[in-house]
């Protein structure tokens, strides 16, 4: 092992059995980690990055998870057969590891203070006062407000970034050797990716830390990364220097991947009369306090925003977390309570009682932003696709069939998967199944709530492809919702920036993206994007 390299991994492969034949997830890779660098893993979902990640601190469901091959050393050691014991005082000591979703890593029952305060209790022997006061020196580090009053928060009373924060001064408590970052950003907005990026990049600066970036968002990786690996189906194609590989990519994969960022112009359309219009819309929900739970302010979720969509034409509506964004689409289709005009087609849906606006569901259809969690596991695809047809009863049941089987083939499916279930298909494929169940309807307006937002990005561009045929085949009208500015780019003709409610930036989607008038447009778009990527 050279003096230069921290981590040596060298054939590694991880193999998890289940029944008799093991399935062999990573295949006989190597690579090093250097003193101080950031070495990023990239490739979509399923090619063994994240795997890889968790065999270094031996953190894969063993024994169901083994080694076949291969070392991981670290200080003359191998990790891989390490002692337990031995095991435990470098994990989360000389390597820590920051995890995907902060929501979930974090103990929802216990405060901030008492889960850093853990960290620092078992392996460096501190309590009370004193690992208070680190408790408090990791906060500021990391940039959350305000730290000595969010001691006592619970996780669900920080915001997505400020827990994510809380995660990075958890794994910076010990001053680890190694950082293993995995998807450290992928459920933040796009402002809060930069600053978690500018954070990483200056806390490794400070305490010379190596990192470990684990991600398939080759902008995230471009900015911050020494060195990167691209895994595909459990191998490593191609390693190089960052500069090197966005220069001049060698393998088909990489080349594919630096290719796969949803580009080109929305659909052409014919673009129609006004077939949603809204005026003066609010939606806001009350903050009760005191015994008798007396109503003493507002939360101004969506405060007062108008606009007009034509036909045939998509609406970008684009701003972070918390902007109310996806509230504004509820309200629309009126699934929760507002205030104001609701205009669809030549009728007043906000004078409608529930009974009355059913027979118009069919209508206005939506898109969920999870493809796994908004199609029911016990269904069939056959089943989740025609249930709109047979709530709405159109048609006879060879109808129903024929139209299901027409809008599988619409959305790229094959007719013949109809009679399986949602588990037996990729995140991709499942969003396919969630767009056929609204095309199946005809309808004349489709939200799409973040629908691209949880997919890898080969599978986004595919996605988008397939919204922009779909719309010029049939004229459809989207509303598009997302904080995702690549993908909104790529399908929007009118663009809504909305920021606390209310609506900061709106008009021609070209006009916006080329030169931003308000200062949170700017910064949206900052975050977002960097310079084209050429492959020579």
């Amino acid at each position: 092992m050279t003096q230069k390299n921290l981590i040596e991994v060298r054939d590694l492969s991880v193999e998890f059995v289940s029944g008799e034949q093991p399935h062999r997830v990573v295949q006989g890779i190597s690579f090093d980690i250097k003193r101080g660098e950031t070495l990023a893993l990239v490739g979509e979902s399923g090619s063994g990055k994240s795997v890889t990640a968790h065999s270094i601190l031996r953190l894969l469901p063993y024994p169901l998870a083994r080694h076949p091959t291969g070392s991981i050393v670290y200080a003359g050691e191998d990790l891989l057969t390490l002692p337990e014991k031995k095991l435990r005082h470098i994990r989360g000591n000389r390597i820590a590891m920051i995890f995907q979703e902060p929501m979930t890593s974090l103990n929802p029952l216990h405060c901030i203070e008492k889960q850093i305060n853990e960290v620092l209790g078992i392996h460096k022997g501190l309590t009370g006062k004193a690992a208070t006061q680190r408790t408090l020196e990791l906060l500021e580090l990391v940039g959350i407000p305000e730290p000595r009053k969010r001691l006592k928060a619970l996780p669900h009373e920080l915001s997505g970034g400020q827990r994510q924060r809380v995660m990075i001064a958890m794994a910076l408590a010990n001053e680890p050797e190694l950082l293993i970052a995995d998807e450290p950003t992928t459920a933040l907005d796009v402002t809060v990716q930069l600053k978690i990026l500018e954070l990483l990049k200056e806390l490794q600066a400070r305490l010379g830390m190596a990192l470990l970036l684990i991600s398939h968002d080759l902008n995230l990786v471009r900015r911050i990364a020494h060195r990167v690996c691209v895994m595909q189906q459990g191998l490593i194609v191609e390693q190089a220097s960052c500069e090197q590989l966005f220069r001049s990519p060698q393998h088909p994969y990489t080349r594919e991947l630096l290719s796969a960022e949803p580009s080109g112009d929305p659909a052409r359309t014919i673009a129609g009369p006004p077939l949603l219009a809204v005026e003066d819309l609010k939606v806001w929900f009350p903050i009760k306090k005191g015994l008798l739970r007396k109503t003493v302010d507002y939360v101004k979720a969506v405060d007062g925003i108008n606009f007009s969509l034509l036909q045939g034409q998509t609406l970008g509506i684009v701003g972070e977390s918390g902007s109310g964004k996806s509230t504004l689409g509820l309200a629309i289709l009126r699934l929760i309570a507002s205030q104001g005009l609701i205009r669809f087609e030549d009728k007043r849906l906000d004078c409608l009682s529930r009974q009355e606006i059913r027979p118009l569901r069919r209508e206005m259809q939506v898109v969920f932003q999870d493809p796994f969690g908004s199609l029911s596991p016990r269904m069939s695809v056959s089943e989740i696709v025609g249930e709109g047809l047979r709530i709405h009863r159109m048609g006879t049941a060879a109808e129903q069939e024929i139209a299901i089987i027409e809008a599988l083939r619409e959305v790229g499916l094959d007719p013949e998967t109809r009679h399986r279930y949602p588990h037996e298909f990729s995140g991709g494929q499942r969003q396919r199944i969630a767009i056929a169940r609204a095309l199946v309807l005809k309808p004349a307006l489709i939200l799409l709530d973040e629908p691209t937002s949880a997919l890898d990005r080969t599978v986004q561009r595919q996605v988008v492809e397939l919204l922009r045929s779909l719309q010029a085949k049939y004229n459809l009208t989207y509303l598009f919702i997302s904080h995702d500015l690549a993908v909104v780019k790529a399908l929007s003709h009118q663009l809504m920036v909305v920021k606390h409610g209310q609506v900061v930036e709106q008009g021609d989607a070209q006009s916006i993206f080329a030169s931003p008038q308000h200062p949170y447009t700017q910064q949206l778009l900052e975050a977002a994007f960097l310079a084209p990527v050429a492959v020579d």
